[in-house]
């Protein structure tokens, strides 16, 4: 649920962590909480760099318009030494009708005075921690549940393979989606409709079709995506993915569940049913083996080689037949 004006004036909002996407979500979402509680209210901003108690005073002292603001410093981990104890006494007792929103990037510099802030009892902490590549589905499924909108785990898995791993761009691609087809549950036919053209979604098919002995299709795709502008770095790339976690599958510990098998390897757990059935053709010298052709081929399309499709054709047709013959 979204901080209401309750929530965070008069409060210390501590926004810390990596994902630039997520720490910006979270600010927005405290200045749309001083605005529904005040649509007056004042939005100023600032980096700690510049921090000083006079202008913390300055930031938050009541203007003619409007006695409700919200601050934002970002960059607190650059916050000077003589405005620590200061801040930290603000922290202590906030004053009521300001929104302070402190936003540190991540990493050990300012630690110190993160862990002072987090034990002052007016302080609320959002942490935007980088996501494993397990938790992306699960950030579509979240992302089109805001628009009230549902979607296949495998089609939000597919989103994530066509788009990437970008917060940003899924939650873009999320939002076409949502709009294009409002109210509707959405399938992998729906987003293969609008991003299964993408390079990246082209390069892991080729993949996936490679792993799973399926020569001819595998190579009319690989032509497909070249002819259509698919860098061939994307589809080595995406090979040497799908040989380690092909290598991981089988390596995981058996009786697990889906989603701890998953995470271990890396996977959304939809994906564990394609490395199911591609698992059963692989010995663990087949994938050695696998692996050795895809990193000569990704050196070959990296320039060591005068024809790069026919490198890529060569790989797969090489590991493929590993696979039929293991």
């Amino acid at each position: 649920m979204p901080p209401t004006g309750a929530d965070v004036l008069g409060v210390v909002t501590l926004v810390t962590g990596p994902e630039e996407f997520l720490s910006e979500r979270a600010v927005a979402a405290v200045k749309a909480a001083v605005l529904g509680a005040d649509a007056e209210a004042e939005l100023g901003e600032t980096t700690a760099d510049q921090l000083t108690m006079a202008t913390l005073g300055e930031l938050s002292a009541p203007s003619l318009f409007s006695s409700t603001r919200c601050v934002v410093v970002r960059r607190l981990e650059d916050l000077p030494d003589e405005s620590t104890e200061g801040l930290l006494d603000y922290a202590d007792e906030p004053a009521p009708d300001i929104a302070l929103v402190l936003v540190h990037s991540g990493g050990q510099k300012g630690s110190g005075l993160l862990t002072k802030l987090r034990k002052a009892a007016a302080v609320r902490e959002v942490r935007s921690t980088a996501l494993k590549p397990s938790e992306f589905i699960g950030f579509v499924v979240q992302e089109l549940r805001a628009h009230q909108v549902r979607i296949e785990p495998e089609a939000a898995g597919l989103l994530v393979q066509s788009v990437g791993q970008n917060l940003r761009a899924l939650a873009a691609a999320a939002g076409q989606l949502a709009g294009d087809f409002e109210g509707k549950p959405l399938t992998t036919e729906m987003v293969r409709r609008y991003f299964g053209g993408r390079a990246e979604a082209k390069s892991f098919a080729v993949a996936d079709l490679t792993l799973s002995g399926r020569t001819a299709k595998a190579l009319e795709e690989l032509r497909w995506a070249l002819e259509r502008g698919t860098a061939p770095v994307l589809v080595s790339s995406a090979m040497a993915t799908g040989v380690r976690n092909l290598a991981r599958y089988r390596s995981a510990a058996k009786g697990k569940g889906e989603a701890d098998l998953a995470r271990d390897i890396g996977v959304p757990p939809w994906k564990l049913r394609d490395l199911r059935a591609q698992a059963s053709g692989w010995d663990t010298d087949g994938l050695v083996s696998a692996l050795q052709l895809v990193a000569r081929a990704d050196a070959d399309v990296k320039g060591q080689a005068s024809d790069a499709a026919y490198a890529l054709e060569s790989m797969v047709i090489r590991v493929a037949g590993l696979r039929s013959r293991s």
